[in-house]
């Protein structure tokens, strides 16, 4: 693979690179490793969906592995969605739940040597843009625009230039909460192959399980809840 994009105990690089350019309307556009991870990611994600319809069209009464697999990952992103979004829960799981795989996928992508994507601002604040989209768009279609505005200056209008600030914060803090933790990460295996280059065999592995598995699992897990909060509470009007 191009440089930087898997990673390598012999030559630790993780800052993205540029894998190739091409020219559009007098610009040069550069596909950089972080493209090259984020299709990798999608292919995964795309040949697992591929499988999984296959297995459930042609499921049988005694599942094998993987339909048990795929039925446990439908069930349990289901109750997570229905648990914190109640009523409102059947308009969004998918969203959910491809937003949730995706940033799991893409998170412990560090396991299989890439550069996980997240660690880029550009992908964690291009999701913050989505649920923000996603929020008020939900917020203006239950809410209307009396119930907008009205939510904004609660409890004083004096409080609405403070309130709208509050919402736009809302994609920077998610994107920004997610894109650190796994840059953290990043960072901290670096250093560790960097400076224990020489007897960094083996027991690495520890530390990118940590960085990579569970502190992957658990930012997926937060900013999946907190979209799910924001957009449950726009989706609540006056008369539930």
């Amino acid at each position: 693979m191009g440089e930087g994009i898997l990673l390598s105990a012999a030559d630790i690089d993780f800052m993205v690179h540029g894998v190739f350019s091409y020219e559009l309307f007098g610009q040069t556009v550069w596909i950089t490793t972080t493209h090259v991870c984020v299709l990798i990611v999608m292919l995964v994600i795309i040949g697992f969906c591929f499988a999984a319809n296959r297995v459930v069209k042609h499921a049988s009464e005694v599942p094998g592995t993987f339909q048990n697999i795929v039925e446990l990952v439908v069930e349990k992103l289901d109750g997570m969605v229905g648990g914190v979004m109640g009523k409102h829960a059947v308009h969004f799981r998918n969203y959910i739940g491809t937003i949730f795989i995706f940033i799991l996928v893409s998170n412990i992508s560090g396991l299989f040597g890439l550069r996980p994507p997240t660690a880029d601002y550009g992908v964690t604040f291009a999701l913050g843009i989505m649920t923000f989209v996603t929020i008020h768009f939900n917020k203006f279609k239950h809410q209307k625009v009396k119930g907008v505005i009205k939510g904004l200056c609660d409890p004083w209008p004096i409080w609405a230039p403070i309130n709208m600030i509050g919402d736009i914060a809302v994609p920077i803090s998610l994107s920004l909460r997610l894109f650190a933790n796994i840059l953290s990460g990043v960072v901290m295996m670096a250093l560790v192959y960097g400076l224990l280059s020489k007897i960094a065999i083996v027991w690495p592995g520890a530390l990118h399980v940590y960085f990579d598995l569970f502190s992957g699992a658990i930012q997926t897990y937060v900013f999946c809840m907190l979209t799910m909060t924001y957009i449950a509470d726009a989706c609540t009007t006056e008369n539930g």
